[in-house]
């Protein structure tokens, strides 16, 4: 497909037999299209050597770009642009109807053993569309009188008002196509929003796919030896448009959309260094979803991974669009609330708190084609950094992480908040747990409600920072497996 996208999130799950009638049938009838339309082209078609020598060229062009680039993972989701369908235009201006329908099976077979793996259905209705969009471009362009297309592109005006043609026909397929998998899109989920097919960037994305497929199918009318200045071209190309894809893929988390924890760290650091000479407060949230293990246990991974995307979703509806949130790892959450002080930051984390609390997640069994309701908690650690004080990420992290713990000490499904993130001694006596004066943790609100503002939670001894007391704490459960192992 120009660019090749992918049908719906349900769509993916479901084989073909499991979807629902509508989109079933639509894709059976597609498929069974480009079928018919092949065996009618074949028919018609006189075959030459030329042309078979041609439509091998410039297949084995198309395959040798698939294979090139086979490391550049495809993302689910979204819109993939892959530059496999350049190859597809020069074989529809140049070629017969009948090798336009042919030409995508093998980049699709290819892609599907050498890239990615999907469900087989929609690599033959991709295959489908592709080939039936190609089709009726390499028709159109046969429909035109020779003194405006033909079989080369001459000299002068007449090569511009060919390439012109060229490109007018390679639009017609971009049309074709997208209508076919729009409605395919809309068949399998009828919440599902198409405007991202012709949204500004997929537009200047489609741009620079038409002007490379035209300039491969000039070069190729001109004389196919060119092909091996324009087929490194075509590589360059698919590398520069999948760069932005490849930069997110370093930063973004791919269970849950959100940061990853070292791109997290990266931006909060750079969010606290930029607030110090305004003095504006902020504060950082850690969030761990209570007895999440649970959830795997009970309903299985894949579920309990539509879990996290679905928690995730929720974080940052009810998030500011300026507050940073990324996944820590594991069930655990990080946010940093910019120009939050203390009362702010703690409103925040209560309301995300009451929100998980009063709203179970619901998300969709894979292979069940059942919804399943999950009620969930989660406990919220909050240190605030504000205008008297200098400390750093490090620092409230530490603070956060401490909180996070007491909440979870004093029976999950609660928030505790740090107004002071300095290290403190621990108290005197054997009472380490006992709550020093201005202490409050705010838990699931009674009746009354929550009468009290956050205050200042007391750490048990000096405090180190996050990332070395987790690696002690992981290297100490390594250390007691390999113990438990030696003496089994």
């Amino acid at each position: 497909m120009r660019p090749r996208r992918r049908l719906t999130a349900a769509a993916r799950q479901w084989p073909l037999g499991q979807l629902p009638a509508l989109p079933r049938m639509y894709v059976i009838a597609v498929s069974a299209a480009a079928a018919a339309a092949t065996v009618i082209a074949a028919v018609n078609l006189s075959f030459q050597w030329r042309q078979l020598l041609l439509f091998a060229i410039l297949l084995c062009c198309g395959l040798g770009s698939v294979e090139a680039t086979r490391r550049i993972d495809i993302p689910q989701g979204g819109i993939v642009r892959d530059l496999t369908t350049v190859w597809c235009l020069p074989v529809a201006i140049l070629l017969p109807p009948f090798y336009a329908l042919i030409v995508p099976g093998p980049l699709l077979a290819l892609t599907q053993l050498r890239v990615h793996r999907g469900i087989l259905y929609r690599r033959v209705f991709s295959a489908a569309a592709i080939g039936l969009a190609y089709a009726a471009a390499s028709w159109a362009f046969r429909s035109l009188p020779p003194q405006v297309a033909g079989s080369s592109p001459g000299n002068a005006g007449h090569a511009a008002l060919w390439c012109l043609v060229v490109a007018g026909c390679d639009v017609l397929a971009w049309l074709i196509n997208n209508t076919l998998l729009a409605v395919a899109i809309k068949a399998s989920d009828r919440t599902a929003r198409i405007r991202e097919l012709f949204s500004l960037e997929a537009l200047y994305g489609d741009y620079l796919q038409w002007t490379v497929a035209v300039l491969v199918t000039l070069a190729v009318a001109i004389s196919p030896f060119l092909l091996a200045l324009v087929g490194p071209t075509v590589l360059w190309q698919r590398r520069f448009m999948m760069h932005k894809q490849l930069v997110s893929r370093t930063r973004i988390d791919s269970k849950t959309g959100l940061l990853n924890a070292a791109a997290w760290e990266r931006e909060a650091d750079a969010a606290i260094t930029r607030a110090g000479p305004t003095s504006a407060p902020l504060a950082v949230a850690i969030v761990d979803i209570d007895h999440f293990k649970a959830v795997n246990d009970s309903h299985g991974h894949l579920v309990g991974d539509k879990v996290l995307r679905a928690v995730s979703d929720r974080f940052t509806q009810m998030t500011r669009p300026n507050d940073l949130v990324g996944r820590f790892g594991g069930e655990e959450f990080v946010l940093l609330l910019l120009d939050a002080g203390t009362d702010s930051a703690y409103r925040i984390a209560e309301r995300l708190r009451l929100s998980f609390a009063n709203a179970p997640i619901t998300v969709d069994a894979p292979g069940a084609g059942v919804t399943v309701t999950i009620p969930l908690t989660v406990s919220i650690g909050v240190a605030t950094l504000n205008d008297t004080i200098d400390r750093t990420l490090t620092d409230l992290m530490a603070a956060a992480d401490s909180a996070l713990y007491r909440a979870k000490r004093e029976g999950r499904n609660r928030v505790f908040a740090v107004a002071d993130t300095s290290p403190v001694a621990p108290p005197a006596g054997r009472h380490e747990d006992a709550v020093a004066p201005g202490e409050v943790a705010a838990g699931p609100p009674n009746a009354g409600g929550i009468g009290s503002a956050p205050g200042n939670i007391r750490a048990k001894g000096p405090q180190i920072p996050l990332h070395r007391a987790r690696a002690q704490r992981a290297h100490h459960a390594r250390a007691v497996v390999r113990r438990t192992t030696a003496r089994g």
